[in-house]
């Protein structure tokens, strides 16, 4: 259950670089220069943005290791799909601002396809946490 394909690690490495260069080249030149909206809620965003490219570099390096990075990804997506876009659509409300997150958050589903679901099931749910940090100091 430790073994994990090459082809499996170089996709990995793709959605790391994806994040951090895809989103990187948007938000590094605003946090660089200042330019955008510096208000509360987007500097915190611009901010936690950044940090995520950041760790995301990380991941090219060391895919397995910041996979909880991905899950993160796929948890704030899927929330945000869940309970903004979903509802808007139902309800007949989605504008166009909605319709591109919701198709940008779609694209999570790349993400999933990615991810090593039998070592990730092993790794966090069937190992007893102690196994787990006895192999990782080890």
């Amino acid at each position: 259950m430790n073994q994990i394909s090459k082809f499996r690690l170089w996709l990995l490495r793709a959605v790391y670089a994806l994040l951090a260069f895809g989103m990187g080249s948007i938000v590094w030149p605003q946090i660089i220069t200042g330019s955008g909206d510096w208000t509360l809620m987007p500097s915190v965003v611009k901010s936690m943005l950044g940090a995520m490219t950041l760790l995301a570099l990380l991941g090219i390096a060391h895919p397995i290791r910041m996979l909880p990075l991905l899950f993160w990804e796929i948890c704030w997506k899927s929330i945000w799909l869940v309970v903004v876009a979903f509802p808007a659509w139902k309800s007949g409300a989605m504008d166009s601002d909605i319709m591109q997150t919701a198709i940008e958050a779609s694209l999570v589903i790349l993400v999933m396809a990615a991810i090593p679901w039998r070592f990730v099931f092993h790794h966090y749910f069937t190992l007893s946490a102690n196994k787990a940090v006895i192999s990782t100091e080890t």
